[in-house]
């Protein structure tokens, strides 16, 4: 892939946003004192529309779910872990709970999905936003591959006035898609065999490095990346998954704790399928070590030689 294409999902979204803005005098963006250089025009061009509260997630929920109650649409941006984790009770209570009866478009952007912020240790590593946003009800869960889905879904933050979870990751990464219908909330990348992977965010990149390798070998992998976990149109899912023996889950989070992998079991379980379903992930323990998103993802058997590894042993 050329360097070029190499883009933040946070600089195009935010980017992408900048030009809503300059017609929609309706939308806000409330910041929890985190920048980037795209932010930088945000925050010039409109200084009545941008707030920044401040190291204090708990109070950026607060202002946002009072701009969105007054009719605005409202963008709350801060580091994943802090933003999901540190206002949890405000999240909970502000806009999963007041959403059931009122419209409230909050928009939560968390930058550093995953292990996005590898050398800076458990603390900023965002391992549990999945499992813990997924609890809630009435919050669209959006989980994008690629800066392509991100900048697309800046229409759709618009127009639905519910409180949404954007997850995106925090390096560069290069474009998976030109286009994609986002209606079903997943895409089938590849067709396979006997054996299906199934991952979201990050790690879909990963998935498809492994998928090709195994193409290599003879090994037919099928890959369907899920970037909206809510909504989500398992019916039609499940259509696509039918067609194999085995699936394997692929995920940069807790596994067994209600992410990817456990809406995947629900829906094999819901349809009394006998599939045989493997999930890869984080184990129940934090990560210490110290070096680069690649070698601790070696390290807990969620990069591309270890997804093989999987892959062959399933289909023996």
């Amino acid at each position: 892939m050329k360097k070029e294409n190499l883009k933040a999902m946070r600089d195009v979204f935010i980017e992408e946003l900048c030009n809503r803005m300059e017609e929609d005098k309706s939308i806000f963006f409330v910041c929890a004192d985190f920048g980037s250089p795209k932010l930088d025009r945000l925050r010039s061009s409109f200084k009545d529309r941008f707030i920044n509260v401040g190291i204090a997630e708990q109070n950026l929920i607060n202002v946002s779910t009072g701009l969105a109650l007054e009719g605005f649409t409202v963008y709350a941006y801060a580091i994943a872990p802090f933003l999901t984790m540190r206002p949890y009770e405000q999240i909970r209570i502000n806009l999963s709970m007041q959403s059931q009866i009122r419209d409230i478009n909050v928009n939560l952007v968390g930058v550093g999905a995953g292990l996005s912020y590898d050398v800076s240790g458990p603390t900023h590593h965002c391992l549990e936003d999945l499992s813990i946003m997924m609890v809630l009800p009435n919050i669209e869960i959006f989980s994008p591959s690629d800066w392509v889905l991100a900048k697309k879904f800046v229409d759709h933050s618009i127009n639905i006035k519910k409180p949404k979870y954007l997850r995106f990751d925090g390096k560069p990464l290069p474009p998976i898609y030109d286009e994609v219908d986002m209606d079903s909330g997943f895409s089938e990348l590849k067709k396979g065999g006997d054996i299906c992977i199934v991952s979201t965010g990050y790690m879909t990149h990963t998935a498809l490095g492994a998928a090709n390798k195994l193409k290599q070998e003879g090994i037919k992998a099928g890959l369907i990346d899920v970037f909206m976990l809510r909504p989500l149109d398992e019916e039609r899912l499940f259509g696509k998954l039918k067609q194999y023996k085995h699936v394997l889950t692929l995920e940069e989070g807790f596994i067994n704790r209600s992410g990817l992998d456990s809406l995947v079991s629900r829906l094999l379980s819901k349809n009394g399928s006998a599939i045989k379903l493997k999930c890869s992930g984080f184990g129940d323990s934090y990560v210490f070590d110290i070096g680069s998103r690649s070698y601790l993802h070696g390290l807990n058997k969620l990069d591309e030689a270890s997804i093989i590894k999987s892959i062959r042993k399933a289909l023996q």
